[in-house]
């Protein structure tokens, strides 16, 4: 069962790591695919690697980068029908045998599917632990491991609405030891079914805000339901590290060559979101039929096209989602 994995990458000196850490901790490691934007000022040799084939790379001047959604786009065209899809940062470590834990908790929800549509296509996502940088030459990581429980996503209460639709979002770790359900996604961390990269494409036209809430409520209404899981088997580096800088795509020295600004981006990606509740978007790239808003709100407590909270406990603290048993159908109630 091939998985495609998508990785979006900005003079990310981890994204060697990242690579070999996938393939050396997946089980099955011949069934792995790498789609590669590395937007660098150095190439990486794919060829050196002892499964090139099983990679495609696609390398960008830094100077010709649109921000982190154009550039999953780009990979996401390399898409050829593989089974499963995984989307992660360039900073990433895994946990042995991490392919069969994602298709192996996939799956388990899958098999609700055959009496409730609603298990039919789910997403697993999450803001994955933290790892620390011990030594980068010598490629050793700490790994935090010790919290399994769940993590989910919630809105920040004191970022609602901050910009015009715009709603920032974070992860609140719990106690909880079973899946639960989930209402936003983490772009960091995606894995379903291969399907999705063609249901639901990349929106290139995104930037940073926007990107993440987009993508749940035109996954949501094409029919996707979200899902996070105990010890979730990938890690983040979430910090600085002094002594393995890394450029960001809005730092003044790469953005003065640009002709368009980060800032010009950001505003459109804001904009964009704007459009996409305002019904201007359509296709592909807009609303599903299948499911609508007000389902979305009853289970986030958020009106979104309205910019209206319903109900601030459930859309911004961990208990509603803790509460609910996960085999149960989060708009009908029923299992």
């Amino acid at each position: 069962m091939s998985i495609f994995i998508s990785i979006a990458s900005y003079q990310d000196p981890l994204l060697v790591s990242t690579i070999f850490s996938a393939y050396n901790n997946a089980k099955n490691k011949d069934d792995l695919i790498f789609s590669i934007c590395d937007q660098s000022d150095h190439p990486v040799n794919i060829e050196d690697l002892t499964f090139a084939k099983q990679v495609r790379y696609d390398h960008v001047d830094p100077l010709f980068s649109k921000g982190p959604c154009w550039a999953r786009h780009r990979a996401q065209t390399c898409y050829q029908e593989e089974d499963y899809f995984l989307q992660i940062d360039s900073h990433t470590q895994f946990l042995p045998n991490w392919d069969e834990l994602f298709t192996e908790a996939l799956l388990k929800i899958e098999a609700v599917g055959s009496t409730d549509v609603y298990f039919a296509n789910p997403i697993i996502t999450s803001y994955p632990r933290s790892f620390k940088v011990l030594d980068f030459d010598q490629g050793l990581f700490e790994l935090n491991t010790g919290d399994k429980h769940t993590q989910v996503i919630t809105y920040r209460k004191d970022s609602l609405f901050s910009r015009g639709s715009f709603s920032r979002q974070i992860g609140i770790p719990t106690k909880h030891t079973e899946i639960t359900h989930a209402y936003l996604m983490a772009a960091g961390c995606i894995f379903t079914r291969g399907k999705f990269v063609q249901q639901i494409p990349y929106d290139p036209n995104y930037y940073f805000y926007g990107e993440e809430l987009s993508m749940a409520l035109r996954a949501f209404t094409h029919g996707f339901s979200f899902f996070h899981i105990p010890d979730i088997p990938l890690f983040h580096l979430y910090t600085d590290v002094s002594n393995l800088p890394r450029k960001l795509h809005w730092d003044p020295e790469d953005d003065a060559n640009r002709a368009t600004k980060w800032h010009e981006l950001e505003q459109k990606s804001l904009d964009r979101l704007d459009d996409l509740f305002a019904g201007k978007i359509e296709g592909s790239m807009g609303f599903g039929s299948q499911r609508s808003l007000e389902d979305y709100a009853s289970m986030s407590g958020m009106d979104l096209k309205n910019q209206r909270v319903l109900n601030l406990e459930q859309a911004t603290e961990s208990t509603y989602l803790e509460s609910m048993e996960w085999s149960k159908n989060p708009i009908t109630g029923q299992h």
